[in-house]
């Protein structure tokens, strides 16, 4: 799943969610127009088929993205940053139909985020990457009781020692405006 959703803004929401499964099999028409209605009927966009991604919210676009990456029925879905840009109310609703997708259909959600609450809500397991290598796998619990300099930085939401935010780097950025 698309940060953006990567939707086609030339079809419909229905269109869009049957697109792989018309790229990928050799099923009628009438089955292929069943099983994206039924994909969005899962991620609570019944009603919502012949409308075009103009016409959603960014929560449902975010569903609709979804929709379609359950489309050809896969054991794993990756996630690049799945809450950015929602408000806390429907990153939290995204979050509840990601945990449900994964209970329900016994799939694995491979998720890029830097939402902690999120990571709460979804994770059963995290990997923490920091300089483009691996510092750490585990549960939530063995995270926050990490001795890690960067895990505690992390999960504490503390500034690096080492940057400097200083007043007057600010006001010195703001003079070469």
């Amino acid at each position: 799943c698309f940060q953006n959703s990567a939707l086609f803004n030339s079809m419909t929401v229905a269109e869009n969610v049957a697109l792989p499964i018309k790229e990928h099999t050799k099923l009628a028409e009438s089955t292929i127009e069943i099983m994206a209605k039924i994909k969005l009927d899962l991620v609570g966009l019944n009603g919502c088929y012949n409308m075009y991604p103009s016409q959603l919210s960014g929560g449902m676009k975010k569903r609709a993205g979804i929709a379609r990456a359950m489309a050809l029925d896969p054991e794993i879905i990756f996630y690049d940053e799945p809450s950015s840009g929602l408000d806390p109310i429907v990153a939290a609703g995204l979050d509840q139909l990601i945990r449900k997708m994964q209970s329900t259909f016994g799939l694995t959600s491979v998720v890029v985020t830097h939402d902690l609450e999120s990571v709460k809500i979804i994770a059963d397991r995290i990997c923490v990457l920091h300089n483009g290598k691996i510092l750490t796998i585990g549960t939530i619990k063995e995270l926050e009781r990490s001795e890690e300099p960067y895990i505690q930085q992390f999960f504490n939401r503390t500034p690096d020692p080492e940057e400097s935010y200083s007043t007057s780097t600010i006001l010195q950025d703001e003079d070469a405006v």
